[in-house]
């Protein structure tokens, strides 16, 4: 399973306990810690061993950067120590880092920045001035990435605890909210759809109402009723009164010439004691089929009825009853 790795960077003579002390904790934490001590950092024959310092901090999650009272060595660049081009490095690759000021350095910082201009000034708490003038860069870096002071190993421990725990507990939350974001984006797309649907019938608006007479046409609600009321499992259309009769025709129904009920048209099954009633509204005078939105549509504009067996007997019918 994949471990985020921990880059320990600092110089080493002087901080070599802490350096001991924070690889205990970040392997205790199920991280893997790097350190060059260790021989965690692979050199190359062809590289400056620096270089391969930068490139692990490349491979690298986190970057915990100690800064003590000495400057270490020098770079190629001349102008940082090693371990201030490896937070530089991380910094510049947007990695998550953590950086800790050992207490006698961070408070005599504040007096350096007072008289760094003074000709003579002479700092008790470091070895070399470009130790708080690569302070004076840490402390500008933006937001989200803390600096904080340490007196022994333990604060360092302390504050990676809080802060490692934090981030989960984060992840945690985000993870839980995954389906609101799903739904969110699903929302988001609908709406994207909806809008470029409104801009389209827009446009074909500009034109006339043809396209929306066929959308509400395709879909209207007197095929669903006209499939149920007699029994049809196949996707039902007509566009008339005359394509109606066909179709019902086909079926078995045959239209009554004198419905009995004013304002609708029966169809009698001629097998079965049913039939159909259809509110004769819904056809214009032309026998066209009216455009009617689902929520102008009643229930009661197409339905069934049972149709009652004739009383008297013709004459010579087969059919007596005994």
């Amino acid at each position: 399973m994949a471990r985020p790795r921990v880059f320990i960077s600092s110089t080493y003579f002087d901080l070599r306990v802490v350096r001991a002390d924070l690889e205990r904790f970040v392997t205790e934490a199920g991280y893997e810690p790097v350190l060059f001590e260790r021989g965690h950092v692979p050199y190359g024959k062809d590289d400056p061993l620096e270089e391969s310092c930068y490139r692990e901090v490349s491979g690298c999650d986190i970057l915990v950067a100690i800064i003590g009272g000495k400057y270490g060595t020098q770079s190629k660049d001349e102008r940082h120590s090693i371990s201030q081009r490896e937070l530089r490095t991380a910094i510049e690759l947007g990695k998550q880092i953590y950086v800790f000021v050992e207490a006698s350095v961070h408070a005599e910082h504040r007096t350096y920045l007072a008289n760094k201009d003074v000709l003579g000034f002479k700092p008790s708490a470091v070895d070399d001035i470009r130790v708080f003038q690569f302070l004076e860069e840490v402390f500008a870096l933006p937001g989200g990435n803390p600096v904080e002071p340490f007196a022994i190993s333990e604060d360092i421990i302390h504050y990676l605890r809080e802060q490692w725990a934090g981030l989960f507990q984060r992840l945690l939350q985000e993870s839980a909210r995954q389906k609101e974001i799903n739904i969110i984006e699903g929302l988001q797309a609908t709406a994207s759809t909806l809008n470029q649907l409104v801009t389209y019938l827009t446009q074909e608006r500009s034109k006339g109402d043809t396209v929306i007479k066929e959308i509400l046409l395709s879909s209207h609600p007197a095929f669903a009723a006209i499939k149920k009321a007699a029994g049809i499992q196949y996707r039902v259309v007509f566009h008339s009164l005359s394509e109606l009769d066909a179709l019902l025709s086909a079926r078995g129904y045959h239209r009554d010439e004198h419905p009995p009920v004013k304002g609708f048209l029966d169809w009698d099954h001629s097998k079965e004691p049913k039939g159909i009633r259809v509110r004769s509204c819904i056809f214009d005078e032309h026998g066209k089929l009216r455009i009617i939105t689902p929520e102008q549509w009643d229930d009661k504009d197409i339905h069934t009825y049972t149709v009652d067996p004739p009383t008297d007997v013709p004459a010579g019918s087969d059919d007596v009853p005994f």
